[in-house]
């Protein structure tokens, strides 16, 4: 490494994974609505179940929260380190969104935590996948759908505009842990089950059930 010693590398992604272990989900409804979002629509603490629990206020703070603690440690790793090392740093907080550890290894499904480290690593690569991510929700109504189809275009668009190589492989892994992410989604699809969303900017639901989030 050029710029920090082997110690610390290892402080940054230790950080890393805490700061993205953070249920922003759950701590914004229990501070500031008294609600505890596990216990409401899909159960998930992600950005969509937010919007459709708490309403459109609490859905952006944490879509917020959830993007900047991706941001923020990939956009550090990557002025900091050599690319093979970055991306190590660039996937703790995602690994640790869907798998906190102050939630006993449950979270969210890393989309938005994600999509935050795609930008900070390679905006143009950001800019194409959240344009076709909009375009598949508001075509299909299926938030998974779009996820799943975002998150297997990065290492597509990542060869395509030739990207460092760490990069299109953190790519291919990143996808593949997104889709393992979905797999209780995938089967509710399979079987015509899984949840349409009316959108993404509606006022509070107290009702909303069924299909689990996909951010």
């Amino acid at each position: 490494m050029n710029v920090l010693p082997v110690f610390g590398f290892g402080v940054l992604l230790t950080t890393a994974y805490l700061i993205g272990s953070v249920p922003f989900g759950l701590v914004i409804g229990k501070v500031f609505f008294g609600v505890d979002v596990r216990l409401h629509g899909s159960g998930n603490v992600g950005t969509t179940n937010v919007f459709r629990v708490l309403g459109k206020r609490a859905g952006v703070a944490v879509l917020a929260c959830d993007m900047l603690k991706g941001y923020v440690p990939a956009a550090l790793a990557a002025a900091l380190f050599h690319p093979w090392w970055a991306i190590f740093i660039a996937a703790a907080p995602v690994v640790g969104h869907i798998y906190s550890i102050f939630l006993k290894g449950r979270g969210g499904k890393g989309i938005a935590t994600g999509a935050a480290v795609v930008l900070a690593l390679v905006p143009l690569v950001f800019l194409i996948v959240v344009t076709v991510w909009i375009v598949l929700l508001l075509t299909t109504r299926y938030v998974s759908v779009a996820s799943l189809a975002a998150a297997s275009l990065v290492p597509v668009l990542a060869y395509v505009f030739d990207e460092p190589t760490p990069y299109k492989i953190a790519g291919v892994l990143v996808a593949i842990v997104v889709w393992w992410a979905h797999r209780s989604n995938i089967r509710r699809l399979l079987r015509g089950e899984e949840n349409r969303v009316k959108t993404l900017w509606s006022s509070r639901r107290d009702s909303a059930t069924g299909g689990q989030e996909a951010a």
